[in-house]
């Protein structure tokens, strides 16, 4: 059974690589430089199935689990790419499938493995909540069959580029509730036909995720969009971010691996005092220091998404899957960058535009210190710190 699993993997990844191929370096540089939205790659990757990767069978999905899905993510980062317009529409199933309801399933889910729909946007920070998620101030009010949301939100991607929006939202006012945890709902925001009035802002950003300030104006959201229980929310969106750490941290290894291919290839061709670069150990050891800890990292990313698809327990998991593959890769580009050195700064190496996405990986979606804070406090039983 572990052989046909693995070689099912493999399969999948032989698989993205061959995809991943009509879409090289010059198509991502291009898309940089443009800002623009990578459209043919994500029509592309609808087309094969592997954005309904998480998607049950029964709805037309491909019916398997995070570890699948951080595969492919893995392949798309080490190619050269950037699946921000892909990663999304996988971690919000972690939400959506576990605690919506049979009709909201079959409503949505059908559409978006067929590519009809996009779930590509995931509203839940706010400018002056940041990462204490409990502080949100966007209030969803219910009147009768349907809610009416007002609010801000930062730093939401893909909002231009998504039909669909899970929106986190205070229905019970923070000093209101004795668990800061509780009094808040998600809810599905269908932005085909929005009712009242959402305003969707552009920022001007280090990388091209397409982010947004997203304004919320008596913007009416029916009851049947609402996931799961009414004030439940925040714990839905626990497994959406577990997902979410697992998935990021494939990407980070994908990145990881890109530069220390890159960094190891350079090392044995570039040619100086007459002789390559990688012979000479202030160089060489860099790059192998750096290989050794994404493939550690690689472990722990396995172990996590392992534990998620049995259903198990994984929030201390996920979170140093995060942690150690994020630090991973941004010691690699590093690294990378050491080794092409000028030429690391031009922008025909793509290693300056990878050195700019990979280090968003240590600060979003969620710091490294509050990682830190996370396995002192929960996993080791430290006095809480904030």
């Amino acid at each position: 059974m572990t052989s046909v699993v693995n070689e099912d993997r493999q399969a999948i990844r032989d698989a993205v690589r061959s995809l991943c191929k009509s879409f090289p370096d010059t198509y991502w540089r291009d898309l940089d430089k443009r800002d623009e939205y990578p459209q043919d790659f994500v029509n592309a990757l609808t087309s094969s199935g592997y954005l309904a990767v998480l998607i049950p069978e029964e709805y037309g999905g491909a019916g398997l689990g995070v570890t699948e899905a951080g595969i492919i993510l893995e392949e798309i980062n080490r190619s050269g790419g950037n699946p921000g317009a892909c990663h999304a529409q996988m971690y919000t199933m972690g939400t959506l499938l576990r605690h919506g309801s049979e009709e909201q399933k079959r409503r949505y889910l059908p559409q978006i493995a067929k590519g009809e729909l996009r779930l590509q946007a995931f509203a839940v920070t706010e400018p002056n909540a940041g990462s204490d998620t409990t502080r949100i101030e966007t209030r969803a009010v219910r009147k009768g069959d349907r809610y009416i949301v007002n609010g801000q939100k930062i730093f939401i991607s893909r909002a231009k580029q998504s039909d669909l929006m899970l929106l986190l939202a205070r229905t019970t006012p923070y000093n209101e509730v004795k668990d800061k945890t509780q009094g808040i709902s998600v809810f599905v925001v269908d932005m085909r036909n929005v009712k009242g009035n959402l305003q969707i802002q552009p920022l001007d950003m280090m990388v091209n995720h397409h982010t947004n300030t997203i304004f919320f104006e008596d913007v009416e959201i029916p009851v049947s969009n609402l996931i799961g229980e009414e004030g439940k929310g925040f714990r839905y969106i626990i497994d959406g971010w577990n997902a979410e750490r697992i998935l990021v941290a494939s990407e980070a290894i994908g990145d990881g691996r890109w530069f220390v291919d890159r960094a190891s290839a350079y090392a044995r061709d570039r040619v100086v005092f007459g002789r390559p670069i990688g012979a000479n150990q202030g160089v060489q050891f860099p790059i192998a220091q750096a290989y050794a800890h994404v493939e550690a990292a690689d472990l722990m990313r396995f172990d996590a998404a392992a534990k998620f698809d049995r259903g198990e327990k994984c929030g201390a998991e996920a979170n140093m899957a995060k942690l150690l593959a994020s630090e991973a890769s941004w010691e690699a580009a590093n690294v990378c960058l050491n080794t092409y050195g000028g030429y690391g700064f031009a922008r025909d190496y793509d290693v300056e535009r990878k050195f700019r996405e990979t280090r968003l990986f240590t600060v979003a979606p969620v710091n490294n210190n509050l990682i830190l804070a996370f396995l002192g406090q929960n996993v080791l039983k430290m006095p809480k710190s904030y």
